[in-house]
């Protein structure tokens, strides 16, 4: 394990900490399947969809997320080219923020394999915060045979940086003296500075992050609106934003690369169909229910589009949701091809609730029915002893 550690202690009134899984669904690949340790491992989708996780071992090829597997296949070519088995690595983490839960209360999973935790208060239960901190990494090894980077600081944003400085396996604590940790940080690594907007700072000079705070405040606001007040205030390690437990999904979605590039609508119908079910199964394992449905279109030249519809009432009917995604994508004046198509759901609210009254039941509530009964016979039988027609 690697530790940037001070002597300086935290101030007792906020401690936050980030822990972030490394290299999380390829380190499971390898946990899972010991003669794949010590090589590079790179999890993805088909030879056309781009790499989730790639292991520290592919990345010193130049692997990296996101980028599209055909070229990671050419960076490193002798590597190891897995499936995503989203199910299992949901199965880790939820173990692994069971681990955080012991620890505090206060735990905010920010996605599958990274979460803040307020650690104020546990002093007495887990010791300091090294001590808490050394305790998490040595728990999630025993029960996963996972490692994970830890960063200690005063606030969320800051805690975030720090996990990311001594990866993998590393735990760094950030000093109480903040600019000092902060003075020579690449620009680059604060939170909401894309690559277009790290131009434009460089193009006023701005390099690293004690660069900010050289400039008057009114004119990084004339130049970037209020998020340039905002740079003011985290190139000073400002920070309040707190911990928030169990923060709720804002949208649920499902997207697929296509095996080759198409402007056929009924392969891009039976790829909705697919992604309808998908997601209105999750929404109804949740419990939620959306008014807003999106199609996502990426084209053979990579420019995205989405377009959205916003229903009566929330739904997690599969027939209402691929219906409504299928009325998106026949308004869209298609004319380039398709390489990727998703369907997302959002604004999560209460539908109408089912009527008591025989024979007034809408048309809607017997949609919810229906797929119930079949989420519940699936589960018991199997995905496959229910398959819908194509035209629903």
């Amino acid at each position: 394990m690697r530790e940037n550690v001070p002597l300086t202690l935290l101030p007792l009134s906020r401690t936050i900490l980030h822990m972030d899984m490394d290299a999380f669904f390829a380190a499971i690949e390898q946990a899972d399947n010991p003669a794949l340790k010590g090589k590079p491992v790179i999890v993805g989708g088909a030879k056309r969809g781009v790499v989730s996780t790639a292991s520290y071992e592919a990345r010193k090829y130049g692997v990296r997320s996101a980028m599209p597997i055909f070229e990671a296949r050419k960076r490193c070519p002798q590597g190891i080219f897995l499936p995503v088995r989203m199910e299992r690595y949901q199965e880790v983490s939820q173990k692994v923020m069971a681990i955080l839960e012991a620890v505090s209360p206060l735990v905010e999973q920010v996605s599958i394999d990274e979460a803040f935790i307020d650690l104020a208060g546990t002093e007495r239960l887990h010791g300091d915060t090294t001590q808490a901190a050394r305790k998490i990494k040595g728990k999630i090894y025993a029960e996963a045979c996972l490692t994970c980077s830890i960063g200690i600081a005063p606030n969320k944003f800051l805690a975030k940086i720090a996990s990311d400085l001594e990866k993998p396996d590393g735990l760094t604590i950030v000093p109480e003296e903040v600019q000092s940790f902060l003075k020579d940080l690449p620009v680059g690594k604060l939170p909401g500075v894309g690559p277009k907007s790290e131009e434009a700072l460089r193009s006023l000079g701005i390099y690293a992050v004690s660069d900010i705070l050289r400039f008057p405040p009114g004119l990084l606001e004339r130049k970037f609106g209020k998020y340039g007040l905002r740079l003011v205030e985290l190139a000073q390690g400002i920070d309040d934003s707190p911990v928030i437990p169990c923060s709720p999904a804002k949208s649920m979605g499902s997207e697929d690369t296509l095996p080759e590039d198409t402007t056929a609508i009924n392969i891009l119908k039976k790829q909705l169909l697919s992604q309808a079910e998908e997601v209105g199964e999750r929404l109804r394992r949740h419990g939620l229910k959306g008014r807003t449905v999106t199609l996502k279109l990426k084209h053979s030249d990579f420019a995205l589009v989405t377009r959205s519809h916003s229903l009566k009432e929330a739904t997690c009917a599969t027939k209402i949701l691929y219906d409504t995604a299928v009325m998106l994508l026949e308004r869209y004046n298609l004319k380039t091809p398709v390489r990727l198509i998703g369907l997302a759901v959002s604004n999560f609210g209460e539908g109408q609730q089912y009527s008591l009254l025989p024979g007034v039941e809408k048309e809607t509530e017997k949609l919810e029915r229906v797929d119930h009964a079949i989420d519940r016979i699936r589960e018991k039988l199997g995905r496959q002893i229910i398959t819908r027609g194509s035209n629903l």
